[in-house]
């Protein structure tokens, strides 16, 4: 899981104009970066001045999914991930992206001024590069579906082990058959508790 490009759209007043981006090709090689670079910019602008721009949107180019916000104030923010990036935190890092530039800057100030700096962006290319570690509730329910995993093979290993006793208790010739009876009764008893 990977977040490639953040970037921040002053769409109104046109023409739309790329305010600030952050970007991290670190997976690329070093003659692939500058080109894969240009490309997210040069799409990520394309979809940023779309006329049909809904105001959260989902664009997928081959390898890549483009995640829009399109804020009323007249700036889109976009972030550029690998498929396998979580939707939520994809949308969570838009909204986060879009706050912070907007508590930055004024609305004055962005739709004369060319680039601006938003050094936070490099804060957040790095720290939602993990997805678990950004998004809190990722993380518990990874955690939550690892107890799950741990639950059932400890539930199945009982059970397994409760037909292994059946198993030796049905071919033992060494219990007298009020013993065998005994145990049946007990686990008709006991039946209330099993889990299936």
């Amino acid at each position: 899981m990977k977040v490639y490009y953040i970037g921040v759209f002053r769409r109104d007043p046109e023409p739309t104009f790329e305010l600030c981006s952050q970007t991290d090709l670190s997976s690329f090689g070093y003659f692939q970066q500058t080109p894969v670079s240009e490309f997210m910019s040069l799409f990520a602008r394309a979809i940023a001045e779309s006329k049909d721009l809904t105001p959260r949107q989902e664009v997928a180019e081959q390898s890549y999914v483009f995640y829009v916000y399109k804020r009323s104030e007249g700036i889109v923010s976009v972030v550029i991930t690998d498929q396998e990036y979580p939707k939520q935190v994809a949308h969570k890092l838009l909204s986060q992206v879009s706050d912070d530039f907007l508590t930055t800057y004024t609305r004055a100030k962005w739709s004369q001024a060319g680039k601006l700096p938003l050094p936070v962006l490099g804060e957040y290319i790095v720290k939602y590069q993990d997805p678990k570690q950004a998004d809190s509730m990722l993380r518990i329910q990874q955690e939550l579906d690892e107890t799950k995993i741990v639950l059932h093979k400890t539930i199945e290993s009982v059970l397994e082990r409760g037909e292994k006793i059946d198993n030796l208790v049905a071919r033992s010739e060494g219990l007298s058959s009020s013993s065998k009876m005994f145990y049946t009764q007990a686990k008709k008893q006991n039946s209330c508790c099993v889990i299936t």
